[in-house]
This record gives C-alpha cells, sequence and structure tokens, in this order.
C-alpha cells in the first residue's frame, strides 16, 4: 500500500511541474502558491477541521514541530519551486530535482546517523542514471552544456526545504491524526504566504481568473496538495525517508509520459530504457530479497 501511495504522489506532483511551467506566464508564483494551499485548505477543512480541534492538546505540545513543517513543506518548497520555473528550463529543474533522495540521505546521516546498504546505495545510483538519461535524451554531451541559473539554484532549495520536511517526519507524532497534521500545516503555511502574496500584488504581479488558471489551481489544490502530501506523509512514516526519497526519480518518467500523452512528444528508446533503469533502482532500493532457509 504505501509503495502505491508513492508512485500516485510522484504522479501527481509530475502534474504540478508540467502545470506550474505551462503558466507560469499566467499565474505568478505566490499566487500559484497562495490560492493553491487556500483552495486545499478549504477542502481540508471539511475532514481536518474537527480532528484539529480534537487534537488540540497534541497540536499546541508539538506546535514547533508543525510551524517547522509548514514552512519547510506548504510555504517554503512550493514557492522555491514556481519561482524556479519563472526562469528555468523543464531539462534543468528535472537534473537539479532528482537531487533530492540524495540530500535526503545526507540529512538523515547528519540528524539521525541512518545509513544505506550497499543495495539501497547502488538503486539510488542506478535510477538517478535513468534520469539523467531522461534529461540528455541518450547523448549524455548534453549535461555539458547546461547553464545553470537562479531559478536552479531556487530548485536546489526547494529539494533542500523538501528532503529536511521528509526527514522530519521521522519525529511526527504518535496519535496525531494525519488530516490534523495536514491541515494544521497549511494554516502555518498559508499565514507565512499570505504577506510574500500581497507585496507580490503591490509590484503589479497578479492573476487573471480565467477557465485555464482555474483548473490549474484546482488541479494543483486537490491533487497535488491535499492528496500527494497526505499520500507522501502516510508512505513515509510506514517505510521511512531513505526509502521513500527514491521514489522521486518517478517524476522525470510520469513527466516524460505527460508530455507524450498531453503535449504529442514522441517516446524514445531512451525513454523506455531510462525509465527501466529507474523502475530498477527503486526495486533494489526498496525491496530486500529473502533467503530461503533449509
Amino acid at each position: 500500500m504505501p509503495y502505491i501511495l508513492l508512485i500516485l504522489t510522484t504522479l501527481f506532483w509530475s502534474g504540478n511541474f508540467v502545470l506550474s511551467r505551462g503558466m507560469h506566464a499566467d499565474i505568478p508564483p505566490f499566487a500559484l502558491s497562495f490560492w493553491r494551499w487556500a483552495v486545499a485548505l478549504l477542502i481540508l477543512a471539511c475532514f481536518g477541521l474537527r480532528h484539529l480541534l480534537a487534537n488540540r492538546e497534541m497540536v499546541v505540545k508539538h506546535k514547533y514541530f508543525l510551524l517547522i513543517q509548514g514552512i519547510l513543506g506548504v510555504a517554503g518548497f512550493n514557492s522555491f519551486v514556481y519561482m524556479a520555473m519563472q526562469t528555468t528550463t523543464a531539462i534543468n529543474a528535472a537534473l537539479v530535482n532528482s537531487c533530492t533522495p540524495i540530500i535526503i540521505v545526507l540529512i538523515s546521516w547528519i540528524m539521525h546517523r541512518d545509513r544505506l546498504s550497499l543495495r539501497q546505495c547502488l538503486g539510488v545510483a542506478i535510477s538517478l542514471g535513468g534520469v539523467v538519461l531522461i534529461i540528455s535524451r541518450g547523448e549524455l554531451s548534453t549535461l555539458y552544456t547546461l547553464q545553470f541559473n537562479t531559478g536552479d539554484i531556487l530548485v536546489f532549495l526547494a529539494a533542500i526545504f523538501w528532503a529536511q520536511y521528509s526527514v522530519n517526519l521521522k519525529n511526527y507524532p504518535q496519535g496525531l491524526h494525519p488530516l490534523a497534521y495536514q491541515t494544521g500545516i497549511v494554516i502555518v503555511g498559508l499565514i507565512f504566504l499570505l504577506p510574500l502574496y500581497l507585496l507580490e500584488i503591490s509590484t503589479g504581479r497578479t492573476m487573471a481568473v480565467t477557465t485555464s488558471t482555474v483548473v490549474t489551481i484546482v488541479y494543483v489544490a486537490v491533487f497535488a496538495s491535499v492528496l500527494a502530501f497526505i499520500f507522501w506523509s502516510r508512505a513515509v512514516a510506514m517505510l521511512g525517508a531513505n526509502i521513500a526519497g527514491p521514489f522521486i526519480h518517478l517524476m522525470p518518467v510520469f513527466s516524460t509520459i505527460l508530455a507524450v500523452i498531453f503535449l504529442g512528444e514522441a517516446l524514445t528508446g531512451n525513454h523506455i530504457l531510462a525509465i527501466l533503469l529507474i523502475f530498477g533502482g527503486i526495486c533494489m532500493t526498496t525491496f530486500r530479497i529473502k533467503k530461503r532457509r533449509d
């Protein structure tokens, strides 16, 4: 079950990357981030508010945990991604974002002394190799021509924020209802996003209400926010950040598939090979073959 949750999460986030890049000229970054979570909060409030009130003593006790998670996962990560999509390319963003599992491993080692086995390290390397194959289109010389800009740095900062958010889930308070947790961190995130959104409006960057902008916000609110965050938090709590992390490498895979379906791009042999490498790396990192005893 947790593996299905991780696959769905990366699928939803892939759609978020595609939409945010495609709509970057129509929706300013903080507008997209704010309205994404404002709509998500309206949805969560229908189910999570009563759990938040029922768990209010735990919420108060673990207020700093919720505060940090709201800043990292809601306000920080998404804002950095949306700002990055204003200037960087999809290829560069995929490359930088694919470093997230490695950052998770490093933070886990620094904070908790968690370590990967040799098999898991090889799995991460193989999966990362598949990502590189996709973004280079089978021509590794392409990587030498990539030029990193401010957007790439912002994606890297977003990756650090998400890695820290994921590692922190190891300290998830036992007994705190998932909907209470999700509702709480969204409220925190919106509090921090509001002044940034108002500042953006004051500079003249506003969002026109059109069918495209509404559909985009509804998608990122329902799928990339409410469902994806609940799925990710649940899966990480069950498996650990080190095992869940490599599933992020599925995002370039799903991005490629979405591009083929919606943008009419061709599926090449390099894409198929890369997808096999990524799935193989994830399986190597995640599953352990048990030896039979006679």
